[in-house]
């Protein structure tokens, strides 16, 4: 099974967009702009009510049937809301933000297969927007600059607390998507392109999920993270950044970004079923089904759906589930554990790939990596991974056992200029006068202004 996926690639030609218009290509625009709203709409309401259900409360039950008119009504509240915005703000930076991040997440889906080629208005097209010998990097590139909003929305705030939240949100995102452009070097090494039509035609007999299951892996926790989920909504952290770049927006301004969180996990989702479940074909024990018939037109659209929400359930069941983890733990996760797994697993399939095609010239080398690849590739995988992963825990542990200077027994809660609390089993120091000298200066201040 692996073997056939290092066997030289077939010239897999791109989507046929030969017979697609100008106009017609404004269609499918539209109808990803409508797809992808009607998804938001649905997918608010079911983290909801899936979220409920698993904390025994009903969730969302009154407007409308079963509560569906509910994300519908909250949206209509935030266009009626006041908007205000900090008054040492940067107006049109502050506008421009949330513009450039809910932007961003729409054109990243207009590289995604959604189907095979269909009848449209009398013209054979594939159910695709547009596709690029590599589109993947450009839904990649996509990604990339949408930091800048995050990154600009903490800046034009004018306060501390939203630009300490877009660095460390920027930060963030940049670390995994190191670790996620590197999970996917193996499905391009393996189908030989980088257009997204082109991958999902590589997996007609085999899905990736299988011959890459590392790669799986290491997308489905850099996508959490580059998301902004829990347990990785960092982004969000209350009780260290208030809320996070964010915190100074309201209105449709906040609700761009809350829509486009929402519309990025169907983007990191969309890719992850075009790079790794076969995209829009059906699953092999129903392609089997006549000839083929449920594979083709637009069922590809119902499969592909399906998929996507199956992600969709996971981000849901991983809100409900698991916690908050601490910063510096989750950046070391990424830098000391997944951006070395997946550069050491990349190596692999390099080898292997190069192996199967007989490079290395000697024809014991290609009989070993040739016909014993599905066993030797599974120890050889086992062992990098199993070694990597002992690694990433000593370092773990070696940073963890650093022995800090314990925190003095007394402490001056006005010694930093303004007041802080003691931690557990510390005392306050009593000040020498009546009045700290903070306070005496504040209240000095004060008595000045009144005259």
């Amino acid at each position: 099974m692996i073997t056939s996926m290092l066997v030289p690639a077939i010239e897999r030609p791109l989507a046929d967009f030969s017979d697609t218009p100008l106009w017609l290509s404004l269609v499918k625009a539209l109808f990803i702009f409508v797809y992808l709203l009607i998804s938001t709409l649905l997918v608010i309401w079911f983290e909801r009510r899936v979220i409920g259900r698993m904390q025994q409360r009903p969730g969302p039950n009154r407007n409308g049937p079963f509560g569906l008119l509910q994300t519908l009504a909250d949206g209509m509240k935030s266009m009626f809301k006041e908007d205000n915005a900090p008054a040492a703000a940067d107006k049109f930076i502050f506008t421009l933000a949330p513009l450039i991040v809910a932007t961003m997440c729409f054109v990243a889906f207009g590289i995604m297969p959604l189907g095979g080629e269909v009848w449209m208005f009398g013209h054979r097209t594939p159910l695709q927007l547009t596709d690029a010998p590599v589109a993947v990097l450009l839904v990649l590139a996509v990604a990339s600059v949408g930091v800048y909003g995050i990154l600009l929305a903490g800046w034009s705030s004018g306060s501390t607390y939203p630009l300490l939240g877009g660095l460390r949100s920027s930060a963030q995102v940049i670390s995994y998507e190191i670790a996620m452009g590197l999970s996917l070097v193996a499905v391009f090494i393996m189908s030989g392109s980088m257009s997204t039509s082109a991958i999902v035609d590589a997996q007609r007999s085999t899905w990736f999920i299988v011959s890459a299951i590392p790669s799986f892996l290491v997308y489905l926790v850099t996508m959490v993270g580059e998301t902004n989920r829990l347990p990785f909504d960092l982004a969000e952290g209350e009780g260290e950044i208030v809320g996070g770049f964010h915190t100074e927006y309201g209105s449709m301004r906040f609700a761009m970004f809350f829509l486009a969180e929402y519309i990025n996990m169907f983007s990191v989702s969309a890719l992850a079923t075009t790079m790794f479940l076969g995209g829009w074909q059906a699953p092999p024990f129903i392609s089997a089904i006549g000839d083929g018939y449920f594979s083709t037109g637009w069922w590809g659209l119902l499969w592909f759906t399906l998929k996507v929400w199956s992600f969709m359930f996971f981000f849901v069941w991983l809100r409900g589930s698991l916690p908050r983890v601490r910063y510096d733990q989750f950046m070391r996760l990424g830098w000391k554990l997944l951006i070395p797994l997946t550069l050491a697993w990349v190596v692999l399939v390099a080898f292997m790939r190069a192996a199967a095609l007989g490079w290395f010239g000697g024809s014991a080398v290609v009989t070993i990596m040739g016909r014993g690849l599905s066993t030797a590739s599974l120890i050889l995988i086992g062992a990098v991974l199993v070694a990597l992963f002992v690694l990433g825990v000593l370092l773990d542990r070696g940073s963890a056992t650093t022995t800090t200077p314990p925190p003095p027994d007394e402490i001056d809660p006005f010694a930093g200029g303004f007041p802080v609390p003691p931690l557990p089993g510390q005392t306050l120091r009593e000040p020498e006068r009546g009045i700290p000298a903070v306070a005496a200066s504040t209240l000095t201040a004060k008595e000045e202004s009144r005259g």
